[in-house]
């Protein structure tokens, strides 16, 4: 239930119009046939019903618009109606304006009516039970609490209702915007999430892809032809089978490629193989790559294992740091390193020699350093990269601090 439209200021209500209309031909009809409600009273004339008649077609006019000048103005009216004679049309256009001034009136006059009214009746019933001794007094009371109180609480508990309804549709209206702007908020995040993906598992394939296409045009000899376009044809298999993986999973993330489960998620177990691939791509430019795990001071194995989340973003900043070193780093060695620090986080560092060129030796969209961070404040980790200088020179140093395996497991 909503609130009414309201009219112009100054101009009635249509609905209005037709109650005041209707209101004073009735009472002309109830004049005419000579249908008073009682006798004249203190000597007035009768005829005064007919101006009290008006006055309260009046107060009808303005029952919207101004209800509070439309029951002061009705008040006396009834008050006029009740000693010239009273028409019955007058009382209830009366009761209909003390209803109006209660619903659509000001807060606190809303909450004021309802209490007069009561204290009017008590009032009207000590003085009527005092200079009336006569059992119709009872029913001239409830007569008094008709006209007065019921149209008053009728009103507040209907203006109550429509309060409590215009409350009910805002908070629904609240409500609705806040999960809009969740579901923004979750659409932008998925496709971050999707972009960083497909640019971690396609990136360093067709990096490889564009350093030994490009040495294979560069150099006339047939057996480094071959070994460039084996390293081309290793690197575009694995990327199609991560490209098929990825679209699985989007379009069913439980049943990727026809399978129960969800496909595998690259874990810290696969840097070997990452490694592995990055000696075959990185070969020809005169780098060497080196893994260093020290997580398992007591022999392999024994480190505990990172979260998934954890060990999938190790594996990407990894990867990424690999394909960035192939196309930027200078002829040298490219370290990874994995630690356990005492605090608890996992620590992922890559250092590979610093190159001072003008170009790199494949062409980049610039985003792998963005998602690196990414990934890293995603888990409250902390990431930083750049130019170091050191005993060996300039390096290239990306290294990110990761949440533990215990912290995320009390989590």
């Amino acid at each position: 239930m909503t609130a009414p439209p309201h009219a112009a200021p100054g101009r009635p209500h249509r609905l209005d119009l037709l109650i005041a209309v209707g209101g004073l031909l009735g009472g002309l009809l109830l004049w005419a046939m000579n249908l008073h409600g009682g006798p004249s009273r203190l000597g007035l004339p009768p005829s005064l019903t007919l101006v009290a008649l008006t006055a309260m077609a009046v107060a009808e006019l303005m029952r919207r618009t101004a209800p509070m000048a439309a029951l002061a103005l009705a008040v006396p009216a009834l008050a006029l109606d009740i000693c010239a004679g009273t028409l019955v049309a007058t009382v209830l256009m009366f009761t209909d304006v003390v209803y109006a001034a209660v619903l659509y009136g000001p807060a606190n006059a809303a909450r004021r009516i309802p209490l007069h009214s009561v204290l009017v009746t008590v009032l009207a019933a000590i003085a009527l039970t005092a200079l009336w001794p006569d059992p119709q007094v009872v029913m001239a009371i409830i007569g008094i609490a008709l006209v007065t109180i019921a149209p008053a609480w009728t009103g507040i508990i209907i203006r109550n209702h429509r309060d409590a309804a215009q409350a009910a549709q805002l908070r629904a209206e609240q409500i609705a915007l806040l999960a809009e702007r969740d579901r923004t908020q979750a659409v932008i995040g998925e496709r971050a999430r999707m972009a960083r993906e497909l640019h971690d598992m396609v990136a360093n394939h067709l990096s490889a892809i564009a350093i030994h296409s490009t040495a294979a045009q560069a150099i006339d000899d047939p057996s480094a032809t071959r070994e460039a376009l084996g390293v081309i044809r290793e690197n575009s298999v694995q990327g199609l089978a991560e490209m098929r993986r990825l679209i699985g999973l989007l379009r069913d993330p439980k049943a990727a490629e026809g399978d129960e489960e969800p496909a595998a998620t690259p874990s810290l177990e696969g840097l070997d193989a990452l490694i592995d691939q990055a000696r075959t791509s990185g070969g020809s430019s005169g780098l060497t790559f080196v893994l260093e795990d020290t997580r398992s001071p007591d022999g392999p194995g024994t480190a505990p294992r990172p979260a998934a989340p954890v060990e999938l973003a190790a594996y990407r900043i990894v990867q990424e740091s690999l394909t960035n070193a192939l196309k930027h780093a200078a002829p040298g060695e490219v370290r990874v390193r994995l630690a356990h620090d005492r605090g608890g986080a996992l620590t992922v560092a890559v250092r590979s020699p610093f190159a001072d060129r003008p170009g790199p030796r494949a062409p980049g969209s610039g985003t792998g350093l963005v998602g690196m961070r990414e990934r890293t404040a995603l888990l409250g980790g902390a990431f930083e990269a750049g130019p170091e200088s050191g005993p060996a020179g300039r390096v290239w140093l990306v290294r990110a601090a990761l949440p533990a395996a215990e912290e995320e497991e009390q989590r």
